[in-house]
């Protein structure tokens, strides 16, 4: 049957309305289910935390290292660690490869004036960045957190004057390019400045190469100065001195002290081949520098807790920074200081 030209009209238009709710009821459910794609992607989006160490070489590091990634992962952050090995053009490179992966970084500079363009480069992305435990200078950080290497410096010359009477006083510190090696010296200078003690030379051990502060140890021993003590930059420095003292006199005690609280630190202490270290809680340390990290990523206040804060200025600005407080460590303390805080077992420190 031939309809009309009026009915084909009418009939058209009436499918049209019909095919019209299916139509949008159709376009509603895709935009729907795009809408919960996007939802459930940012909610499944975790934070990433970047951190570049200049080496693992140490064994200070590598507790540091293993206290921050279970702090981030235990905050429900993912953590990308970079190791630069020992070379700044690494650390500068890993650094911008952490950039487009990471949503905030920490970075503990192998040299302190050497990232600076590296941390312009992060900051013009938005992304917050931390420097850890040592200073990086003419950059703009958005915190240093440390322990007070001044008052190291303090500690290990006040306490090193109760350990000896003589006056011939040696430096072995870490490269002149850890800024911590600056402070610990200042902290040093303080208290020895109005005594009679007279620091003979300080030498700084390129790149931490043991070899190196074993070779001024022997120097020393040969010199026509004999030392009457020896403040080391660490504990490592130190296990490399008393490793010379014990070849080219091993009968005679000459003073020696580091920092960081290294196992055969507490291990030549217990025995009287090392008078003293000076503690760091780089426990807590670690665990904070993993709490603020993300608290900046998130945009929230930082937990610093009973921390002292205060600002210290790195060429580019005032920065605000949290200082944790180290502690002296003596065969008479040790056990309480370091065995009982969990930092070493006794079974380590006094194995036979």
């Amino acid at each position: 049957m031939k309809l009309n030209k009026h009915v084909q009209v009418l009939i058209r238009k009436t499918a049209i309305l019909l095919l019209f709710p299916l139509i949008f009821a159709s376009c509603q459910k895709k935009e729907g289910t795009v809408a919960a794609k996007q939802s459930s992607t940012a909610s499944e989006h975790s934070l990433t935390i970047g951190f570049s160490i200049d080496t693992l070489a140490i064994e200070r590091w590598q507790r540091d290292m293993d206290v921050f990634i279970n702090k981030v992962k235990e905050l429900g952050a993912n953590v990308i660690v970079q190791n630069a090995g020992n070379s700044m053009e690494e650390q500068n490179r890993q650094l911008l490869y952490l950039m487009e992966r990471t949503d905030a970084i920490v970075v503990l500079p192998k040299d302190a004036s050497a990232i600076t363009e590296s941390v312009q480069k992060i900051k013009a992305k938005g992304i917050p960045i931390i420097s850890y435990d040592r200073l990086a200078l003419n950059a703009d950080i958005d915190l240093y957190m440390t322990i007070d290497s001044e008052k190291v410096g303090e500690y290990m010359a006040s306490h090193m004057l109760r350990h000896t009477n003589g006056k011939n006083w040696y430096c072995i510190l870490g490269p002149e390019e850890d800024y911590n090696m600056t402070l610990i010296y200042e902290g040093i200078k303080r208290i020895v400045r109005e005594g009679p003690v007279k620091i003979n030379h300080v030498f700084h051990t390129e790149n931490w190469n043991y070899d190196l502060s074993y070779q001024e140890m022997v120097r020393i021993l040969k010199s026509d100065v004999f030392p009457d003590a020896i403040i080391c930059g660490n504990d490592a420095v130190a296990a490399s001195v008393i490793q010379a003292i014990n070849r080219y006199y091993p009968d005679t005690h000459i003073p020696v002290c580091g920092q960081d609280a290294d196992i055969l630190a507490c291990q030549y202490i217990v025995q009287g081949k090392q008078d003293f270290t000076i503690y760091k809680p780089i426990i807590r340390l670690a665990e904070l520098a993993a709490e603020c990290a993300v608290a900046l990523a998130k945009g929230e206040p930082l937990p610093t807790g009973n921390a002292r804060i205060s600002k210290i200025n790195n060429g580019y600005a005032d920065i605000q920074t949290v200082w944790l407080e180290p502690e002296y460590v003596d065969k008479y303390n040790l056990d309480k200081v370091i065995i009982e805080s969990g930092f070493h077992s006794a079974a380590s420190i006094y194995k036979d």
